[in-house]
């Protein structure tokens, strides 16, 4: 677990001394017409055509899909790298969740209209996904900005479209029903953005999408038969899972009392108490010192979410293997209480590291990696954690000085069950992460360019398409590799975990 320098108040002011001399000097904004904005999409449809978006193909230097992700792994804890491996094993679509590295040198080479949004960076289906807003209401939402920076709002678009095609493959699904998904994700992206472009400022900041709408709008698209019960069941239990999910969920199945003192469950390699991983003791020391870093975490909020985390007393901490791509970074979970015994929050503490698209967009204006995630995220969103924040330690456990975001462990968070899909739903579902998409785009982004841009056909449509066939084939090359590797013995992966 991280844990602070000695000279604290010196490390700060390094890091804010740091943080100024980053900062973009001010400037003005310029405010363009309608016209103007639309004149600028067209001009770099001429220049870019859309059918360009087609194009894939591995350039004869193309990095070694493996080596790129040892070389994340350096970085990484030891022990748990095997694990990441072995979750990207299990199957194609797996091996594309953690292989955000290995599409940016891919995307890196493809052709790029000019027009720049905030980006997710690692904008999969798997990415998108309900959590409970500040008001108590389920949305849906992008919801995982590890990799978020200012880039090509195109790169965003065909790493969903691509994954949407990719499970479609793992699923089963006929090579026509598998276009269909890709196809129907890609178009609600581009008339969405069309309609958002269309709206008023606030209308697009203010716009969300709540779990019943959608779920309204699956019951009305699938046909009543036999199949769509099963599925409006599926969807409406996997609800009700999510609204279930939440720190008091996390405290009976994370925690144990012990001689009159809760504490978080070993459940190693997963889970994996800070007393378990502190010298012979220095668990004490240790323990005070996460209390000094909760304090400097305080300072990333708002003023009135200082005041309720003040409520809070941190009571224990434990590493825990996150995702799949996550896997190897660290992240902590940390068990804060108030009320004696009965009224907990769970935060998780997740380590941030560059994004893997800076080495082809450039580094990020932050100095911390940790505000550079937040910071994303609360543009992309249309609403986001009470407790989102960020912090940077000097000193972990190994010495090395690291940056880190905060949010709540689990808050209604609910993921769609992919793998039981039918080919209708998928497709509905590929709608709803087109129009989330869209929105967080329109919200950074000059929409009204991409709107001109992308015009009323289909022709960028039927481009990604080409995109995700190619694509997916290239990640089914390189996911055969990871296979060859883990039976030579280059790498070394722990299945069932």
């Amino acid at each position: 677990m991280p844990t602070p320098s000695g000279n604290r108040a010196s490390d700060v002011r390094s890091r804010r001394r740091t943080a100024a001399s980053l900062k973009p000097e001010p400037h003005a904004i310029p405010h363009l017409s309608v016209a103007e904005r639309v004149a600028h999409g067209k001009t770099a449809r001429d220049e870019v055509p859309r059918s360009t978006h087609a194009e894939y193909e591995p350039s004869a230097t193309r990095a070694d899909p493996i080596e790129l992700l040892e070389r994340q792994a350096r970085s990484r804890v030891p022990e748990l790298v095997p694990i990441r491996y072995g979750r990207m094993l299990i199957s194609p679509f797996a091996f594309y969740r953690g292989a955000a590295m290995i599409m940016a040198h891919d995307l890196g080479a493809t052709p790029r209209s000019g027009i720049s949004v905030q980006c997710c960076g690692d904008a999969h289906l798997s990415n998108f996904g309900a959590f409970a807003s500040p008001e108590r209401r389920l949305v849906f939402d992008v919801n995982d900005f590890d990799e978020t920076l200012p880039g090509p709002w195109e790169w965003d678009v065909k790493r969903l479209a691509a994954s949407m095609l990719i499970a479609a493959r793992d699923n089963g699904y006929s090579i026509r029903q598998q276009e269909k998904v890709v196809l129907e994700t890609v178009k609600e992206y581009r008339t969405a953005i069309r309609r958002f472009a269309r709206m008023h400022q606030l209308e697009v900041w203010y716009a969300h999408l709540e779990i019943e709408r959608a779920l309204h709008e699956l019951a009305a698209e699938l046909k009543n038969t036999k199949s769509t019960a099963v599925q409006l069941k599926r969807a409406k239990k996997n609800i009700a899972k999510a609204r279930a999910r939440d720190s008091m969920s996390a405290f009976s199945k994370l925690t144990q009392a012990v001689d009159g003192t809760v504490q978080i469950v070993d459940q190693s390699p997963l889970i994996v108490p800070i007393t378990q991983l502190a010298a012979e003791g220095g668990a004490d020391a240790i323990f005070e010192d996460l209390r000094q870093l909760i304090r400097r975490y305080r300072n990333s909020l708002e003023f009135d979410r200082r005041v309720l985390l003040e409520e809070f007393e941190l009571r224990d901490v434990a590493r825990k293997a996150v995702g799949v791509g996550s896997v190897g970074t660290r992240a902590w979970i940390a068990l804060m209480m108030a009320r004696d015994n009965v009224d907990p929050l769970f935060l998780q503490i997740k380590e941030a590291e560059a994004s893997v698209l800076e080495p082809f967009l450039g580094p990020s204006e932050f100095a911390n990696h940790g505000q550079r995630v937040v910071t994303g995220q609360r543009l992309m969103q249309a609403t986001s954690d009470i407790f989102l924040g960020w912090l940077h330690v000097e000193a972990g456990l190994d010495g090395k000085s690291r940056d880190f975001y905060v949010r709540q462990l689990k808050d209604w968070k609910g993921s769609a069950l992919i793998e039981q899909m039918s080919p209708k739903a998928m497709a509905i579902y590929g709608k709803l992460c087109g129009w989330t998409l869209a929105r967080a785009h329109a919200r950074s982004g000059d929409r009204i360019a991409i709107a001109a841009y992308l015009g009323s056909s289909d022709a960028f449509d039927r481009a990604l398409l080409e995109f995700s066939k190619a694509y997916a084939d290239q990640n089914e090359r390189d996911y055969a590799e990871l296979v060859d590797a883990s039976k030579s013995g280059r790498i070394t992966a722990q299945t069932g975990l």
